[in-house]
């Protein structure tokens, strides 16, 4: 084993690199890039919805009762 990765008996090290007041405020690390490019006017408009949907309730998947509201909040009904 590599005596690089070790650190000290009875001392603790933190590696961890993520410094809060370096965030970004506001903005959340996205996984996908936005792929509604290739969508309908329409299609986009639900898929932007969507996602402002997921990022305000912080889910990442949606029921389709969740998918439901946001439909009627578009202004969609039967």
């Amino acid at each position: 084993m590599s005596q690089g990765l070790e650190s000290p008996p009875g001392q603790f090290v933190d590696r961890r690199s993520y410094e809060p007041h370096h965030a970004r405020l506001g903005q959340e690390r996205r996984q996908f890039a936005n792929g509604h490019t290739d969508l309908s006017p329409k299609a986009a408009e639900l898929a932007t919805a969507i996602d402002i949907y997921k990022l305000r309730h912080r889910r990442r998947f949606i029921t389709y009762e969740e998918m439901l509201s946001v439909i009627t909040s578009l202004g969609y009904h039967q």
